[in-house]
């Protein structure tokens, strides 16, 4: 059976700006640590993968001399612990409910559950606040199903294809039945270079990127009745009637992959 592997930041719900900078900052004010990222400050540190290594880059060694820590063993340990607590003020906001999940994820892991699909996250963010974005955004049931790839499962994160790679060995799927979807450049990157058709549905803080390599590109998944997914980039032409359905996902896992040679489908399946 074919894999679907969400991203989680800004793909299972808009969590970058309502969840992890108001945790950032947070905990920055926790710990006296004069820092407080703005929107457009954010919009440059999500570029780098995961938090521990987000809160890293403000240690200048004037502010880390300024916090008393005088070694990388102390620099390493402040880290731990400030992000430990920014996952706490995450799950937090996760669970008050401020990110409702983007349109569309609900209904097409329901989908992928019904057809029998094998389901998972591949994410830089630490395992708990994933599982309770998923949690979140797709109820207990179906959260059940997933298998979860998460943190500091693989020392290189993405764009690095570390974590893909992770995911296809332990759920015993070739990338060419394995769809991806993601929202920024770096989770499109990692995902292509695992070999992975990606489907990528923007966000406030990645729609200007390059998405070079994707197999679909648009605003959301869409809902039916909800909002509507604006197509943005369709290099193979396939039929996108509002919403990514789980057979817009089949008809994309007809054509080459990343690694493949050629654009012409996999199968005899018609490609509109």
């Amino acid at each position: 059976m074919p894999a679907l592997i969400f991203d989680c930041d800004g793909v299972l719900a808009d969590t970058e700006q309502y969840g992890h900078l108001p945790a950032f900052n947070q905990t920055f004010a926790d710990f006296d640590v004069p820092v407080q990222w703005s929107v457009e400050d954010y919009a440059v540190k999500v570029r780098i993968g995961g938090g521990k290594e987000r809160m890293r880059s403000i240690l200048t060694p004037a502010l880390a001399l300024q916090l008393g820590l005088k070694d990388d063993d102390a620099i390493d340990a402040a880290i731990l612990s400030w992000h430990k607590r920014k996952t706490e003020v995450y799950k937090g906001l996760v669970e008050s409910g401020v990110m409702p999940a983007r349109p569309g994820i609900a209904r097409i892991v329901g989908e992928a559950s019904d057809a029998g699909w094998t389901l998972a996250v591949a994410s830089t963010s630490a395992e708990p606040a994933v599982r309770a974005v998923l949690t979140h955004a797709v109820g207990e049931s179906l959260a059940a199903q997933f298998s979860v790839f998460a943190g500091d499962v693989v020392p290189a994160k993405k764009p690095a294809p570390d974590i893909y790679l992770l995911a296809l060995s332990d759920l015993g799927v070739s990338p060419e039945d394995a769809i991806v979807v993601e929202d920024s450049g770096n989770g499109l990157r990692a995902a292509v270079a695992a070999g992975l058709r990606t489907v990528v549905t923007v966000s406030g803080f990645t729609r200007e990127e390059d998405f070079t390599g994707a197999s679909l590109v648009v605003s959301s998944l869409g809902d039916p009745d909800g909002e509507q997914a604006e197509v943005l980039e369709n290099p193979h032409g396939t039929d996108v009637p509002g919403v990514v359905t789980l057979t817009t996902l089949q008809d994309l896992l007809a054509y080459p992959g990343p690694g493949d040679a050629g654009s012409a489908p996999t199968t005899d399946t018609e490609i509109p």
